[in-house]
């Protein structure tokens, strides 16, 4: 048990604090040279001097050049939220899943290059071969929500929540952990190795029916928004989810709320989807009565409530993208993707929620020519920011991937 006295400090993850660095008002996300995004004020992985006065030009120039040398022995893996001048260098582009399927199928690439965040690069590494490298363009592209959930306090709760509710009997686990795609590798090796399974925005429900068949209650990490919203879907009352604070004894619950739930939410979440507010979605309909709202259910409860449709970030895209022309859209996810769809669908009307452009800081942290550098590494027959995880870890997460890819959705 943790005492009163050994408290942690409540810690806000880094990542959370930079999360406004790059947001603005009059929309433009135009790529600037690295030293002048330099000023942002973020965290940034030091590059070579060459890199950051070249204009985005060069950089550009370089990259087409470097991926004809290269050719097949290297594949660039593009997520959904990264911005135009990275994303139009992928072979491949989709959210976080998708595309570590899409680096293990490459079996011809030696190298792959995951233009995304830092768990992302880990769970291609999990699913990619041995003889496979998986690169991460910018080592500072990390993830706020995966920063939520710590090892060393995921590891304390699950102890804690083990000596007050014990191991279960007649088949029946009395907990059983999921973690959300959005967490780091020794997250899904901890619900590996107890009975747990990863899960995605588009099969949470698939993993909770898989979950409530062999346990009592779930533990889901790290994001509180995607677990209450699944959970309120699959008709379980909001009275039966309780959320765990980290930095609280017994993350601030009583053994008796730890009993009588039936989940247990971590206290985490996205930086990009909780700023979308109901006001914004009242707004929009004000504007335009017969807009169609969509949102990812990574947003708050009352977000989701009041949208037309919530789902991932492939249903958010397909649904817009199935939409018939003239029909007008509002997005709540990130504004890149929205762009992006605005652009490729210019019969329909297509806005983000949110008036003030915020693009997900640590995934903008992608800039070209970080690209570029490790692009030359490989021609030079070097490795810049290959991620890797230990064998012990890779062995028990990938269990819970496996559980995962049974339940499917």
């Amino acid at each position: 048990m943790i005492s009163i006295n050994s408290t942690p400090k409540t810690i806000i993850p880094v990542t959370e604090l930079e999360q406004s660095a790059f947001c603005q008002t009059e929309g433009n996300l135009r790529t600037k040279t690295l030293e002048q995004e330099f000023q942002s004020g973020v965290r940034w992985q030091k590059v070579p001097t060459r890199y950051l006065k070249m204009t985005p030009e060069q950089v550009e120039a370089g990259i087409r050049y470097a991926r004809k040398e290269i050719g097949t022995k290297a594949v660039v893996l593009g997520h959904h939220y990264q911005r135009d001048d990275v994303i139009q260098f992928a072979d491949f582009r989709g959210d976080s899943y998708l595309l570590s399927k899409e680096a293990a199928a490459a079996k011809e690439a030696k190298w792959i290059i995951f233009c995304g965040v830092h768990f992302m690069a880990e769970t291609a590494d999990l699913l990619s071969d041995d003889d496979q490298n998986v690169i991460l363009p910018n080592m500072a592209a990390g993830c706020s929500m995966a920063d939520m959930a710590a090892t060393d306090d995921v590891e304390d709760a699950w102890d804690d929540l083990m000596d007050v509710l014990g191991e279960g009997s007649d088949g029946m686990a009395e907990i059983i952990p999921i973690t959300y795609m959005n967490s780091t590798a020794s997250i899904k090796s901890l619900c590996g190795r107890n009975g747990g399974l990863v899960c995605t925005s588009s099969n949470a429900d698939a993993a909770y029916d898989w979950a409530l068949e062999r346990g009592e209650r779930i533990l889901f990490l790290p994001d509180q928004h995607l677990g209450r919203n699944t959970g309120l879907a699959k008709g379980i009352p909001a009275d039966d989810m309780v959320v765990w604070n980290p930095f609280k004894p017994m993350g601030g619950l009583k053994e008796s709320e730890i009993r009588d739930s039936k989940v247990i939410l971590w206290q985490g979440h996205c930086s990009v989807h909780t700023r979308f507010t109901v006001r914004q979605i009242e707004d929009a309909r004000r504007d335009d009565p017969d807009v169609n709202v969509v949102v990812h259910p990574e947003c708050v409860r009352e977000v989701v409530d009041a949208a037309d449709y919530y789902g991932s970030t492939e249903f958010i895209r397909k649904t817009v993208e199935g939409a018939p022309a003239g029909s007008s859209w509002g997005i709540g996810t990130e504004i890149n993707m929205v762009n992006r769809l605005r652009d490729d669908n210019p019969d329909k009307r297509i806005f983000c929620l949110d008036p003030v452009v915020c693009p997900c800081a640590t995934m903008y942290r992608i800039h070209p020519a970080y690209v570029l550098w490790v692009l030359e590494g490989i021609m030079a027959g070097v490795g810049i920011n290959v991620v890797q995880v230990d064998s012990e870890t890779k062995r028990h997460a990938l269990v819970a991937l496996e559980r995962m890819l049974e339940v499917g959705g």
